[in-house]
């Protein structure tokens, strides 16, 4: 009888590409240098050559994922505050105690901001820098932040039944108190970002609970 021919192994199947998620990863990494570029020139002075050699993409390749300068600073300013509000509302689930809500809200912030400080520099030297649509939406997304922050306290201070408590007040007083962390904070001295959630928490939510009680009085 014929001798059979050796069965041939299958060859493995190439492994499949996802072009979305190598587009999103290229992109972040082209934000990445633009903050850093923005960040030490300053978004006036910086330019779309500076960002190329940063990157190390050529000029066309970056026109690729933004149209002009100003649609690079939207993407910046629209990727941290979505990735805020996007951790921020993650964390808060499940969560019904307003005071836990408010350290949570207060750790998310800087557990962000402290891994991004030059991201964090921009966005409060450029905040008033695009116009139209682009900053509209940005505004947008700032007053949705703005509010989830105003809800909790507004939770709080029925809880706690705060009546002189003034909510707008304590909201920007505390973000006041968070979006400067970018001018002083120091890993050697204040180490990591829990190291500071806590203690700040502590100064807001005391500050609160014992000013709002002795207006009551």
């Amino acid at each position: 009888m014929p001798s059979r021919a050796p069965l041939r192994e299958k060859a493995s199947p190439a492994p499949v590409r996802n072009p979305v998620r190598n587009y999103d990863r290229r992109l972040s990494e082209i934000l990445r240098c633009a903050t850093e570029v923005f960040c030490d020139k300053g978004f006036a002075a910086a330019s779309i050559r500076d960002i190329s050699r940063a990157s190390g993409s050529s000029l066309a390749g970056l026109y690729y994922y933004f149209k002009s300068k100003d649609h690079l600073l939207f993407l910046i300013q629209q990727e941290a505050f979505s990735s805020l509000i996007a951790g921020l509302e993650k964390k808060l689930t499940g969560v019904r105690d307003p005071e836990l809500a408010l350290r949570t809200f207060i750790a998310n912030h800087l557990e962000h901001f402290v891994g991004n400080p030059k991201q964090a520099q921009v966005l409060s030297h450029e905040s008033d820098t695009l116009k139209g649509p682009y900053q509209e939406e940005i505004t947008a997304l700032k007053r949705k932040y703005y509010r989830q922050c105003v809800s909790l306290v507004e939770q709080l201070k029925q809880t706690r039944q705060l009546r002189g408590l003034n909510s707008r007040l304590a909201v920007l007083s505390l973000f006041g108190m968070m979006n400067w962390i970018y001018t002083w904070y120091n890993p050697a001295v204040d180490g990591d970002w829990k190291g500071i959630a806590d203690p700040m928490a502590a100064i807001f939510l005391n500050g609160v609970l014992g000013g709002a009680n002795r207006i009551d009085k």
